[in-house]
């Protein structure tokens, strides 16, 4: 399927999303000739009446700090309406207005209807909202550093990281319309680290993503010890690697996300954008 239909989901609320992340998705709709709808929402804390009764100024203070949260979700939008424009690219806005907890699930569902969704990680983010899109939305999700190395989309060496589980599976399906246009692109299956179902799976895969006018290199990658998570980060280094695809592992228990090894690696620190499928 192609990719013509993104979503930006825009931070406000504690700590506004950086410029370059809205840059990085506008090129990359540019890219694909797709529509871009960014959202942003105007996120309050919830403070129980009884608290809010004796607490002196701190329904002032919450107050404050949702028009904070207001105004950068307004700032953000404006800023992606300007970049959008200048590019060329179809797109939307949207401003939403929830509590704070319903962030993720709003999110989530606005997620369920887009080919894409494209969520900023910084350094500072607790991963909430990452985690709610790449494990409820049903479709990929784009996770963008604080700081990626251009505001430009550059899809010249992509990293696939290969197990074949149905995770992986999925994520190479899913990122097919951006394999088409990248440069090259390198399977990456890591050894004695876990049990690889099917010796032939690499191999096989190439097959599959020649048949999409895809050429690929195959490569067995030796653990040796350390953490996949570890060895991803040093193939990409190595390989100069634009974006990484990867399953995302992981199960929702009580709302509470409890995540695979690498998920949870590569996500509290993602090097470059990594496109996750669960």
């Amino acid at each position: 399927m192609a990719i013509k239909d993104v979503l930006l989901t825009l931070t406000s609320y504690p700590d506004p999303t950086p410029p370059s992340v809205i840059d990085h998705a506008v090129s990359l709709a540019s890219l694909f000739d797709a529509h871009i709808a960014a959202i942003s929402c105007e996120a309050h804390v919830q403070i129980p009446g009884s608290f809010l009764g004796g607490a002196g100024n701190l329904g002032a203070i919450v107050a404050g700090e949702a028009h904070k949260s207001r105004k950068n979700a307004q700032d953000l939008l404006a800023a992606f309406e300007a970049a959008a424009q200048k590019s060329g690219v179809l797109h939307e806005i949207v401003l939403e207005r929830c509590l704070t907890f319903e962030v993720p699930d709003l999110l989530m569902e606005y997620a369920r209807l887009r080919d894409l969704t494209i969520v900023p990680v910084p350094q500072s983010y607790d991963q909430w909202y990452a985690e709610a899109i790449i494990f409820g939305s049903g479709r990929p999700t784009l996770v963008v550093p604080e700081a990626p190395s251009s505001g430009v989309a550059d899809l010249n060496r992509v990293l696939v990281a290969w197990d074949f589980s149905r995770a992986a599976a999925r994520a190479v399906s899913d990122a097919i319309p951006i394999l088409e246009k990248a440069r090259e692109v390198y399977i990456c299956t890591v050894t004695s680290e876990k049990t690889i179902p099917s010796r032939r799976s690499s191999s096989e895969l190439a097959k599959n993503l020649s048949r999409h006018g895809i050429d690929v290199i195959v490569e067995e990658v030796d653990a040796a010890g350390r953490a996949i998570g570890d060895v991803l980060a040093t193939q990409i280094e190595s390989r100069r690697c634009n974006l990484l695809v990867m399953g995302g592992y992981g199960h929702s228990r009580l709302r509470e996300f409890v995540l695979g090894g690498a998920t949870r690696s590569i996500l509290a620190n993602p090097p470059i954008p990594v496109l996750f499928s669960h």
